[in-house]
């Protein structure tokens, strides 16, 4: 479906992203670990143009339709059209929402049909509406962003994303800006998202998480995929030493330091 080639990235000297190859099946649901800096969310939105790539290729395929979008960096001439194109494949939700505050949640939700996708507003409320059942919303549909708790926005930035039926769905640490007592419901409307047959990318420090939603755990360091593979061989039997290295550090986090 989505194939990435030699993608590289770079903040003035620091090469975040050096020569990305990936892959990504219908289906697939990805999940992306490791340390902070590496270039997790710089590639999720190098895939949607939010970050204009250097060098490398991005090719995106439907085998139903036979239609092949390719672009090559850096942008230039018919690439920049291919990237818009390959952006409205993709829906995207971000860490710390990125809702309008001064419309209440069904008109976020609706903003996106009326304004990109050109529908009609009743068209657009009878999806939108749908949505926010989807994540347990409906009732809230005339509440602010300002009502709303951070799991609450964050629940109405995944409808937003699901009304618009993207073709890849990329989630960028989306429980991160939350209180520990709210990521749980976030990661409930996650799971059952890829229950629904979505290809999805997923950055998340939420291990246990992305252990069990996952077919295909990423581990990027230092701007390079270093692991590829089932989160089974990922996390019990990581081929590399670095992997090895960073779910050690990433369990002791996690256990307590003394037991009373």
């Amino acid at each position: 479906m989505l194939e990435i080639k030699g993608l590289k990235k770079k903040f003035e000297n620091n090469q975040v992203l050096d020569g990305i190859d990936l892959t990504i099946n219908k289906g697939d649901v990805i999940g992306i670990i490791g340390p902070s800096g590496t270039g997790k969310s710089t590639l999720l939105r190098c895939i949607n143009s939010l970050e204009r790539a250097e060098e490398g290729k991005i090719i995106y395929k439907d085998d139903d339709s036979n239609e092949e979008i390719v672009v090559n960096f850096p942008l230039k001439g018919i690439n920049k059209k291919n990237a818009v194109k390959i952006r409205k494949k993709t829906g995207m939700v971000f860490q710390n929402f990125n809702l309008f505050e001064h419309k209440n949640t069904l008109k976020n939700v609706m903003s996106g049909l009326t304004i990109v996708q050109k529908k009609n507003k009743k068209e657009a409320e009878e999806i939108a509406l749908k949505e926010l059942e989807n994540v347990g919303l409906l009732t809230h549909k005339n509440h602010y962003p300002r009502h709303l708790s951070g799991g609450q926005k964050q629940r109405v930035a995944i409808a937003r994303t699901l009304a618009m039926k993207p073709e890849i769905i990329l989630l960028d640490e989306p429980t991160s800006a939350l209180d520990p007592e709210l990521i749980g419901e976030v990661l409930d409307i996650i799971k059952k998202v890829a229950d629904l047959g979505y290809t999805m990318i997923l950055v998340s420090h939420e291990m246990d998480f992305i252990r069990k939603v996952s077919n295909r755990v990423i581990f990027l360091d230092k701007g390079h995929v270093i692991e590829d593979d089932t989160p089974d061989e990922v996390f019990n039997n990581p081929k590399n030493e670095r992997t090895k290295q960073f779910l050690a550090k990433m369990k002791m986090l996690r256990e307590p330091e003394y037991v009373i």
